[in-house]
């Protein structure tokens, strides 16, 4: 029951839109579904190694260091600028994916630069842990196994809504406005960060 629960609150929390979720839709709209979900693999090897830094006890200390968010923040802002830039002065990335870089790997970039991410396993997940059901590492571990799951099921849902968009057929002209529109959220996205308090 416990473990459902979590993987329920995981699952709202994963699915909220955000710049990894975006890039997935993005990259199934201009790569196809499969590139895409093994892009997902960089977005859970990045937060698998947040869960490895919680168990270990080093989370709470980078999160609560002012310095170490303000750095992870401004290097996630200037990617995502970065991400839509690139975005726009492509004329079309479903021709020229070669010219966008890998997708596994800004998916990995966008997680492991993301503050919020970081706050997610050290502030959220631990809310979870219970000594009386043993060893508070263990737990974390499992709890962070767990968020991964549900994370890969909100990737793959972002995945398959750009699937069927890439199903519709659209236009080259469509294509450019639904990227006009991606790096304008991106940008938006990078604004917010920008200004958040770390």
């Amino acid at each position: 029951m416990w473990p459902a629960f979590f993987f329920g609150a995981s699952l709202l929390v994963a699915l909220t839109p955000g710049a990894n979720n975006l890039l997935g839709m993005h990259h199934a709209v201009h790569h196809g579904p499969l590139k895409a979900a093994t892009a997902l693999l960089g977005r859970l090897a990045a937060f698998s190694l947040m869960v490895a830094a919680v168990v270990a006890g080093l989370g709470p200390i980078l999160a609560a260091s002012h310095t170490a968010l303000t750095v992870i923040k401004w290097a996630g802002v200037a990617y995502l600028v970065y991400l839509a830039v690139r975005i726009l002065t492509t004329k079309d990335t479903t021709e020229t994916p070669a010219r966008q870089g890998t997708p596994l790997r800004k998916e990995f970039v966008v997680a492991i630069t993301n503050p919020k991410a970081l706050l997610i396993f050290t502030a959220f997940v631990p809310q979870f842990v219970d000594p009386a059901r043993g060893p508070i590492p263990l737990q974390l571990a499992t709890l962070g196994a767990i968020y991964l799951a549900a994370e890969a099921v909100a990737g793959t849902a972002y995945v398959a809504l750009g699937a069927g968009i890439r199903r519709a057929g659209l236009t080259r002209r469509a294509r450019a406005r639904l990227d006009k529109a991606t790096a304008g959220v991106l940008l938006g996205m990078a604004g917010l960060l920008a200004t958040s308090r770390t």
